[in-house]
């Protein structure tokens, strides 16, 4: 199944040291109400780095009790150590979701030879589809677009989320893009150039805010409506460097909770909560946005 549209890498609310399924509850209804295209738990903004393993297998095991087979649901599962993610692979196997999301090994620093064939390990390994996560300037190395190629030809590789930092590779990857193969930028700020040039959606952490806005831009590209969504695009572009200006996702953590969406913007180390100059500027960001939140 092709992704498109705008899918939301969910935050994961915490409350004194727990996770808070009351807030994360809340949250998929709410994105789901606002029209995205999937959810995405479990992945970098939902602060997977530190996710307790016997934390992971009850998110997902309440991520799918909530969304109730609403939206599609994609889990995030990545690694260095490759026999370790065909392992966990088997337990999101276990569950009714529609595939993972995964990053390229980090810190080991493979070559092009290495990151095929961990992929391939993981594509053979599972019959789940794999959206891949390209970002080397979290992981150290880059998907090049020729691995990406050859990459697509496996079974069950459907797609990329695209946060190669280049524009060069990426304008490269949308014009020659592999066939029945999703390119979703993970770049908030490439979202409008990556549809015009031919791309299938986003995987954003600011779609968090302003959900429906992503949402109808999208579809207005894809009505070939391209002006209007230049128009819209440019209403809402200029939250998204607020929103990196400090660690994802502590100050989407702010706005959300602010919103009344989550009951606390708590994060774990090493990652500590937004500085008082930047609530200041997020605050003001905040009286723009119109929200309504079903408590």
């Amino acid at each position: 199944m092709k992704v498109e549209g705008v899918l939301v890498p969910l935050i994961t609310p915490f409350k004194d040291g727990k996770v808070d399924f009351k807030s994360y509850e809340r949250m998929i209804n709410h994105y789901i109400k606002e029209g995205a295209n999937g959810i995405i738990p479990l992945a970098t903004t939902g602060e997977s780095p530190t996710i307790l393993t016997c934390e992971y297998e009850e998110v997902l095991e309440k991520t799918i009790e909530y969304n109730n087979n609403r939206v599609p649901v994609y889990v995030g599962l990545g690694g260095n150590n490759t026999s370790e993610v065909v392992k966990m692979s088997k337990i999101v196997e276990k569950h009714s979701v529609d595939g993972i999301l995964s990053v390229a090994p980090y810190y080991s620093r493979p070559d092009q030879r290495g990151i095929y064939e961990h992929f391939k390990a993981l594509s053979e390994s599972t019959n789940l589809d794999i959206i891949l996560y390209n970002i080397p300037y979290r992981t150290g190395t880059n998907i090049e677009n020729d691995t990406v190629q050859i990459l697509s030809q496996l079974k069950n590789i459907i797609g990329i989320k695209d946060c190669c930092g280049n524009m060069k590779q990426t304008t490269e990857l949308l014009l020659n893009p592999p066939k029945d193969f999703s390119i979703l930028t993970g770049e908030d700020a490439y979202f409008y150039t990556t549809l015009a040039l031919g791309g299938q959606g986003g995987i954003m952490a600011s779609a968090h805010l302003r959900t429906k806005e992503f949402i109808d831009i999208y579809n207005l590209v894809k009505e070939n409506n391209h002006q209007e969504a230049l128009d819209k695009w440019k209403l809402i572009h200029g939250m998204i460097p607020l929103l990196f200006s400090e660690p994802n996702p502590t100050p989407l953590k702010y706005c959300l909770n602010k919103m009344g969406l989550i009951d606390s913007d708590e994060v774990r180390l090493p990652l500590v909560n937004v500085t008082k100059k930047l609530q200041d500027k997020l605050d003001k960001m905040l009286e723009n946005i119109e929200y309504n939140i079903e408590v």
